[in-house]
């Protein structure tokens, strides 16, 4: 049950989300009451409270509040903390914040999301560094791709190099390694577990280089991994050996207690 701080959510304190999106969230999956990379999203939860409000978050609390939310969940549930103050004002975001804790969980993915076309946009988000809710940008250009008869959008700066997608980072193979897009993103939680137990290395992967790649990816702590089938004009199979492992490596990290 989507709660903040513990209790009961006060549509009023959601109204002050939706108007100033101003906070920050991690997105977790949660299985039998174990994450895999806990560490590394309260670390960012942290890391990012500091940033944006200049304020000190406790990670057992943040915890105890997932905990609270998830209880009469199943067993396997996607679960969002939002980290916002709703006093906060357009006017006045500058004030001394106190940041809330809301948790929202939301079923788990049932079965493994299909391969997915993508086509590369110009676009780069506001602070990528940081895990906002500043998501217009970043949807509008999912939106826009998908409108377009495309899954999702791949986003390029203006020298071609790849970067991310709205919601999820990009891996490539190419021969016998896995190559990592280093663009300028977010660093995403998943990504970060495989490149520790499969490595692999960081490279400014352009545009004109995807003909050469002989697999894409897509990592996100939602869905794992992810097939991708085409960028743009350039296509790849979908059952590359590679991803087998891949998920081996993902399923064997363990999850860590709440």
């Amino acid at each position: 049950m989507q709660q903040i701080d513990g209790g009961p959510v006060d549509p009023a304190d959601l109204q002050a989300l939706a108007l100033t999106g101003l906070g920050h969230f991690t997105t977790m999956l949660v299985q039998d009451g174990r994450v895999r990379g806990l560490d590394l999203h309260l670390a960012r939860l942290v890391a990012d409270a500091r940033a944006l409000f200049d304020a000190d978050l406790d990670e057992d609390v943040i915890r105890q509040r997932i905990r609270s939310a998830i209880a009469d969940e199943p067993a396997a549930v996607v679960v969002r903390v939002t980290i916002f103050d709703p006093a906060l004002t357009l006017t006045h975001p500058g004030a001394d914040a106190h940041p809330r804790i809301l948790v929202s969980p939301r079923p788990a993915p049932s079965a493994s999301p299909a391969p997915m076309r993508v086509r590369t946009t110009s676009f780069g988000r506001q602070t990528p560094e940081i895990k906002h809710t500043g998501l217009f940008g970043s949807l509008y250009q999912r939106r826009v791709a998908q409108r377009a008869g495309f899954d999702d959008a791949l986003f390029v700066d203006d020298d071609g190099i790849l970067s991310e997608g709205p919601t999820w980072n990009i891996g490539f193979i190419a021969g016998d390694e896995i190559v990592w897009a280093d663009g300028d993103a977010l660093p995403g939680v998943t990504r970060a577990l495989l490149a520790d137990v499969a490595g692999g290395r960081t490279a400014a992967v352009r545009v004109d280089e995807l003909a050469g790649m002989d697999a894409a990816f897509a990592t996100s702590s939602g869905v794992g991994i992810r097939p991708i089938a085409s960028i743009d004009e350039s296509a790849w199979p979908t059952d590359h050996p590679a991803f087998e492992r891949l998920r081996a490596a993902y399923a064997a990290i363990p999850g860590t207690p709440l």
